[in-house]
């Protein structure tokens, strides 16, 4: 590993090399923090993908990428005059003290939960006058918002006092939208299509609080029963490639049992 020296070194050389990309390359220098966006957002999932591969490689190269988007949105700000890498760094560093009390104002050894009570209690103060929700990015992917609001509200008391009770509510919800939906079966209305979908969202509201509860990551969930899914459909489509057929031209019984041949496979 490297000492202390060398990693700033290193941050500073991505600095410099930020400042020569501004001023002569024409792409760089056409970008602004809208345009970045959504680059941003791909480098994001590209860095999560890496992290639940557990492929350390990937992670490493991920991780420099996001970076490059941090010191790249700073230096636009910076030749705005908003603020630079050097505020960035402040002003975290500044936070995170506050929020830390046990460890920087000698407040002694604490235990987890406790930490993150008072990490939450330090928050509210932070936001003074704001609702204890206005921290949820509205433009963040509906799995995380939904997360994200269920912590926060739990972290003030609002929540299952136990875990198996939250199996009631999935059930109603599911009822729900089951109700909904068969109405659409009878005649697809704006009207209806709304109201299930209202319903839908209740009944995956209600599965991510009990997946919450029992502490499983539901985006992490879905993330591998989309690639289970992904695994058996390559292999179907493969092996019907092979038999020279096409998808289309084959009975869903035919696709089944080819289906069924690639979980025997433990694909």
């Amino acid at each position: 590993m490297h000492t202390k020296e060398e990693k700033l070194e290193a941050v500073g050389r991505l600095l410099d090399i930020m400042d020569r990309l501004r001023a002569e390359c024409p792409w760089n220098g056409e970008q602004t923090h809208d345009s970045l966006r959504q680059l941003t957002l791909e480098e994001v999932f590209e860095l999560s993908d890496a992290v639940l591969s557990r492929n350390d490689s990937d992670t490493e190269k991920e991780l420099g990428d996001l970076l490059l988007h941090i010191v790249f949105y700073a230096k636009i700000a910076e030749e705005k005059g908003l603020y630079d890498i050097a505020d960035i760094a402040t002003r975290e560093c500044e936070k995170m003290i506050f929020r830390h009390p046990h460890v920087f104002a000698g407040g002694g050894r604490t235990d987890a939960k406790t930490v993150s009570e008072q990490w939450e209690l330090r928050k509210l103060k932070e936001r003074e006058g704001k609702h204890i929700l206005d921290g949820v990015p509205e433009s963040a992917p509906s799995v995380l918002k939904a997360m994200q609001i269920q912590r926060k509200v739990r972290d003030v008391g609002f929540d299952w006092e136990s875990r198996p009770d939250v199996w009631a509510k999935v059930r109603e919800e599911i009822a729900e939208f089951e109700a909904e939906a068969r109405k659409l079966d009878e005649g697809d209305s704006a009207t209806a299509h709304e109201r299930a979908e209202e319903e839908l969202g209740d009944v995956m509201f209600a599965l991510i609080n009990a997946a919450r509860l029992y502490d499983i990551d539901p985006e992490v969930a879905l993330s591998r029963t989309c690639r289970k899914f992904r695994r058996r459909f390559d292999y179907l489509e493969d092996r019907t490639i092979r038999s020279g057929r096409l998808l289309h031209s084959m009975s869903l019984p035919e696709m089944d049992e080819i289906w069924e041949e690639a979980k025997s496979k433990g694909l």
